[in-house]
């Protein structure tokens, strides 16, 4: 394998404490080194003026294989990753059929062998999704299922989630709580509020999330478990999150880039791209929230990345399905809302978006440390660039024509360049 130096960007390395101009040499697909040595023998790509940081993960990715390969497949999605700046990412199980089995969490595996990115199963609490019975933890861990959820909707049975919360203590390895109490949001299409109350919609009220929130930590709690609140978006959420920290409950959460940009404002416009679940909250909640992510109150950022077939989303507002694509779009919208703001550095940025991602999953990703994977994502903060083309096979993004400033250029995984835009 051939040897590169990346020359003259400036690293940034939360898990090392490093953001300096310095130059970063690969061999072998890892991290041989960091600092000013001889490049004879590298190849050298010049990235003066670039950000050269971990390769981001996501934790929170759908690819709809099997079942919806119409939709995304999992080349396809991670290819899309690649694109966005991502080196790792853990998709979820709602599938058709679920990944509820050892075969079903090696077919992602061996789906995944030809993608550009890593691709990590995360399997499913309940055998088929149904709510009734747990699958076979143990084994689908042993298989390489990096966590369990049942996401697009939550464990109704409190005790079936308290018996796959003591199995993943066992495992060690998170549950991922996808938090709505069904019998508060049954038929809801938008937030709740003075503008669902206004467009005649049936609103979804932030009760929904918060009830099973503080039911899942309570859980938690109880037995000692990882639990990772997925999506959160109301600040009583957050609230709870925090008050089960400084009890000493393992609880992480992560927060999307849309529900860190938009309100239920934009659901005037009834553009199906704009639904998503949990909701677009109302305005006070947005600035709660991105308070909340500026002072450190939500671990990490995650996608939701949630493709639909453009069939499926051209319909109205009130019978399209849930959820918007999100991956090559994530780091121009944070970029954009947080970094030209100047209310998140470069370092809390790359914290939220690789370096703590990887660790609540417990991933081999999210540093430069010499021995690591070279997994890369170079960036350009001053580009200025237009939401128009997908390398996801869905374009059901709610961003589509918006002018973002901050871009990945270049994404490297193991070693070898996956995406490049002008390096």
């Amino acid at each position: 394998m051939k040897k590169i130096v990346l020359r003259g960007g400036r690293v940034v390395d939360p898990a090392e404490k490093i953001n300096r101009i310095t130059d970063v040499f690969i061999r072998n697909g890892k991290i041989e080194k960091l600092g000013k040595f001889s490049t004879r023998g590298y190849e050298e790509i010049d990235v003066s003026g670039l950000v050269v940081a971990p390769g981001f993960v996501d934790i929170h990715t759908h690819l709809r294989e099997p079942g919806r390969e119409d939709s995304e497949t999992i080349l396809s999605g991670a290819t899309a990753a690649a694109a966005g700046g991502f080196t790792s990412i853990a998709c979820m199980p709602n599938t058709d059929p679920p990944i509820d089995s050892i075969d079903a969490v090696r077919f992602v595996y061996d789906r995944a062998k030809n993608a550009p990115i890593k691709v990590y199963p995360i399997a499913s609490i309940t055998k088929g999704q149904n709510g009734e019975e747990l699958t076979d933890m143990i084994d689908c861990a042993r298989a390489g299922a990096v966590a369990f959820s049942e996401d697009g909707k939550s464990v109704a049975n409190t005790d079936l989630m308290l018996n796959a919360l003591e199995y993943s203590k066992m495992l060690g390895v998170p549950i991922i709580s996808h938090c709505e109490e069904p019998s508060l949001s049954r038929n809801g299409v938008m937030n709740e509020g003075e503008v669902s109350d206004l467009l005649g919609l049936r609103g979804i009220p932030k009760a929904a999330e918060e009830i099973i929130v503080y039911r899942d930590i309570t859980l938690s709690e109880y037995v000692g478990a990882r639990l990772h609140i997925a999506h959160i978006s109301t600040h009583r959420s957050v609230v709870a999150v925090q008050e089960a920290k400084k009890s000493g409950a393992h609880i992480t959460s992560e927060i999307t880039p849309h529900h860190l940009a938009l309100s239920d404002i934009e659901v005037k416009k009834f553009d199906p791209n704009f639904k998503v679940n949990p909701p677009l909250r109302d305005d006070r909640e947005l600035a709660l929230l991105r308070s909340d992510l500026v002072k450190g109150k939500i671990d990490c950022i995650a996608t939701d990345h949630a493709p639909h077939a453009e069939q499926d989303k051209a319909v109205e507002f009130s019978v399209a399905p849930f959820g918007m694509t999100g991956l090559e779009t994530a780091i121009g919208v944070i970029f954009t809302e947080f970094y030209h703001t100047k209310r998140l550095s470069l370092t809390q940025i790359v914290s939220l978006m690789s370096t703590v991602p990887a660790s609540i999953l417990n991933l081999p990703a999210g540093t430069l440390k010499k021995g690591a994977a070279a997994d890369i994502t170079v960036l350009d903060t001053q580009k200025e660039w237009t939401v128009e083309n997908f390398r996801s096979k869905s374009k059901n993004s709610p961003f589509i024509g918006r002018i973002l400033v901050g871009k990945a250029v270049m994404t490297i995984s193991d070693g070898k360049i996956v995406y490049s835009d002008g390096v």
